[in-house]
């Protein structure tokens, strides 16, 4: 490898180390351990040898899981709370599937809320509870904790971080803090709202009522930050703790952790080191550089794909699989891929990939599951899944690796001019984008898979990029990242049984 590659990899393994260092040590101290609340999985914490304390149950957002809400969960064990959080039905390692009718109160939301419920028991009955219960939920929970201390008596207060809920009334629930992004544009006006509500006179940023009576109501908005970096703001964390020392009568403060610099330092450290990487492949590079096509012909590949598939599916029943939208999102990869192969061939661009880019393509997916994936479970989300899921992935890389094969053979491996690389991608996008415009009821939680998708391609498309210059052959990174992209659905749609 050159000098600028070593560099880089001593660089990117300090920046990985480091920012592992720094978030375990904001675990330190803190007593981390597992339950079952029937069949949901939760993490307990908990300052050791802390005095009897209320609890805390802290939700998650849809495609979440309890390692996102992490933060909150650390905040309280140390400010002296017993914090719980837990994988909702569908998320995470939680094994039970959502069930229930999507659109109606009585249905879906109801059936979480029953979840919520058992799990609020077992933190209840953990030793050291004094009784007492709050609950904190983000984005799609935060209606499910309204409408849970409504109905449950013993909730002394409630957090909503990127609150939407219709439940709320001027007196319910009690002692409410709703908390709002400042990029969450309609979010930020449902805070408003919310805060209203109680005191029509009141503005962001102000306290209305008496906290600790059941009266209180505050509205926040974090600056800076969108629906998942609001979660790892110390302005969030240091609101919600507060909040519930106004609650409790406690005085409860602690270290609040900043991890989301860490986070992102650790996520761009495994990143880069996708370039050392790269060179590390170089030798077993291709005779030849991928073949190009002409501007006509390459046009015809992006173009026919993107925007015949959503029209063919369109009448098309995809329900297969025990997740939210993955099904449609498998079959739409696969036709896309195999359409825009099999015009790539019929044009003479197609060369075979052979052994040796199958077993680069192992190297490239191990690692993106192993080592990005790894780290991700650890500190930001859920990414190895239990078993029942596998089968999940393995149908998701029906669709994707030819979706990512054809990703790499069209961006010739990343040797294409740059217009390419935007267009063949912008215009995979486009096409999940008019999927969704054809059966935006039917498909509408693709909107919120549409920006993971992005960020895959801009961070592992450039990985993809560096391996594709380095060995000239396509087939490596797009396999390999096919397989990636597979596993990274698979465990993150939520289960959903009708």
């Amino acid at each position: 490898m050159s000098r600028a590659r070593w560099a880089v990899l001593i660089l990117a393994l300090i920046g990985t180390l480091l920012s592992v260092w720094r978030l375990e040590g904001a675990r330190a101290g803190i007593e981390i351990t597992h339950m079952q609340a029937g069949s949901t999985p939760a993490t307990v914490y908990r300052m050791p040898g802390a005095a009897p304390a209320p609890v805390v149950v802290i939700a998650h957002g849809f495609a979440g899981s309890r390692e996102l809400m992490e933060g909150f969960a650390l905040t309280f064990a140390r400010a002296g709370y017993i914090a719980v959080s837990y994988d909702l039905l569908g998320h995470g390692r939680n094994p039970v599937p959502m069930s229930g009718d999507v659109t109606v109160i009585s249905g879906t939301t109801q059936v979480l809320m029953d979840e919520l419920g058992r799990v609020s028991d077992a933190a209840l009955a953990l030793p050291g509870a004094d009784g007492r219960l709050a609950l904190l939920g983000h984005s799609m929970a935060s209606d499910i904790v309204v409408r849970q201390a409504i109905a449950d008596p013993r909730v002394v207060a409630v957090i909503g971080v990127s609150m939407f809920s219709l439940a709320v009334t001027p007196t319910a629930p009690r002692d409410l803090l709703v908390i709002a992004g400042g990029w969450e544009t309609r979010l930020a006006q449902e805070a408003e709202k919310a805060l209203k509500l109680a005191d029509p006179a009141a503005s962001l940023g102000q306290t209305v009522g008496d906290p600790g009576t059941g009266t209180g109501r505050r509205a926040v908005l974090v600056p800076g930050v969108e629906h998942a970096s609001v979660l790892y703001s110390p302005v969030t964390l240091r609101e919600a703790r507060d909040w519930l020392n106004l609650s409790f009568g406690r005085d409860g403060v602690g270290e609040v952790p900043a991890r989301g610099g860490w986070i992102a330092l650790m996520l761009a450290s495994v990143v880069a080191l996708g370039w050392p990487l790269a060179g590390a492949l170089r030798r077993f590079r291709a005779e030849v550089p991928p073949l190009r096509l002409p501007p006509g012909r390459f046009m015809a590949a992006v173009l026919l794909p993107a925007l015949s598939v959503p029209l063919l599916l369109w009448p098309v029943d995809t329900h297969f699989l025990p997740v939210l939208v993955a099904d449609y999102l498998a079959v739409h990869f696969a036709l896309y891929g195999v359409m825009a192969l099999a015009l790539v061939a019929g044009f003479g661009g197609l060369r075979r990939g052979g052994v040796l880019a199958l077993a680069l393509a192992l190297v490239v997916a191990a690692y993106g599951i192993g080592l990005f994936g790894g780290l991700t479970d650890r500190y930001l989300a859920a990414f190895h899944p239990f078993a029942g899921r596998l089968p999940i992935v393995l149908a998701m890389a029906l669709g994707a690796v030819p979706f990512m094969l054809a990703d790499g053979v069209l961006t010739e491996g990343g040797l294409a001019p740059l217009w390419r690389g935007v267009t063949v991608r912008g215009m995979a996008l486009a096409s999940l984008g008019l999927a969704v415009a054809l059966d935006f009821e039917g498909l509408f939680f693709l909107i919120i898979i549409l920006p993971i998708i992005l960020l895959f391609f801009v961070l592992f498309g450039t990985v993809g990029g560096w391996i594709g210059r380095a060995t000239w052959r396509p087939a490596a990174a797009g396999v390999g990242l096919g397989v990636f992209l597979a596993w990274a659905l698979g465990v993150t749609f939520p289960l959903f049984a009708a």
